[in-house]
């Protein structure tokens, strides 16, 4: 495995730029994952797929889910586009590159771990401070425009926010200057843990099922249902943050009231 990594890479980088890999490669990778891992959820909800593990019963019409791609399309290649752009210079100078030898597992995994902690800290407090009332009305509102989230939803936001929250990305692989594939691997992890947090399904495999702290679906589609001043829920990845902040005290209610009417449901029958 690791000598067909290495030899994908050879080629990769003996044929393309490092400004090519790092700017259009990240841009088509970032796409291609994101739609590959979004679009099924679409089918899903129109065709009734899965029906059972749906979260809401409310489903998104075509025209709400055509009109979500369209600005996807439009934020995706007028905005994130020129930003990798633009951001390679500054990437470079931090150290980022793209020659062999790749690192080891152990190094990309520890700076992945680093980039999920703090990627976590820096959401949280920027995605609580858009929840403020003048910015909620004039940037955030437009991520909640779907209180019914699908995949796909889960970039759909001003340009401003994609500016805003994209930091709390960055951050981490801007401090360490990771390789490039370090890199890769992080945004192909982000853009799939953000996809299934917004999907509105929760499946008996979601991770939140089996790993402490993570949030997923059912975490985030409580945020999307309620008013913005009263939602909480404001992690990213992991939810220690709202537990430590009590921004999961709503959330943590319900679930407990839920459990408590499966119990007594069980009982009686």
């Amino acid at each position: 495995m690791a000598s067909l990594v290495e030899s994908t890479w050879t080629y990769l980088i003996n044929h393309f730029s490092d400004f090519q890999l790092a700017s259009l490669g990240s841009f088509f990778l970032h796409e291609s994952v994101f739609f590959l891992s979004g679009l099924p959820f679409i089918l899903f909800e129109r065709l009734g797929w899965l029906s059972k593990y749906k979260i809401q019963t409310k489903n998104n019409s075509p025209a709400a889910q055509e009109k979500c791609i369209t600005c996807l399309l439009l934020y995706h290649f007028g905005v994130n586009l020129p930003v990798m752009i633009v951001s390679y210079p500054v990437f470079k100078f931090m150290g980022m590159r793209s020659t062999l030898p790749l690192p080891s597992w152990k190094v990309m995994s520890t700076q992945i771990l680093f980039y999920f902690i703090l990627e976590d800290f820096v959401f949280y407090w920027g995605h609580r401070f858009l929840h403020t009332k003048w910015l909620y009305k004039h940037v955030h509102s437009v991520h909640h425009e779907y209180a019914t989230p699908f995949g796909l939803t889960s970039e759909y936001a001003h340009p401003a926010e994609i500016l805003f929250l994209g930091f709390a990305t960055i951050a981490g692989p801007a401090i360490t200057g990771p390789h490039l594939i370090t890199l890769w691997l992080w945004m192909v992890l982000r853009v799939i843990e953000t996809v299934e947090a917004h999907c509105g399904y929760h499946f008996p495999w979601s991770l939140s099922n089996f790993l402490p702290l993570y949030g997923g679906a059912d975490f985030h589609d409580y945020h999307h249902r309620l008013l913005y001043t009263k939602s909480g829920n404001y992690s990213s990845t992991f939810v220690y943050m709202d537990w430590i902040f009590g921004t999961d005290k709503g959330y943590r209610k319900l679930k407990a009231l839920k459990s408590g009417g499966d119990e007594v449901d069980h009982k009686q029958m």
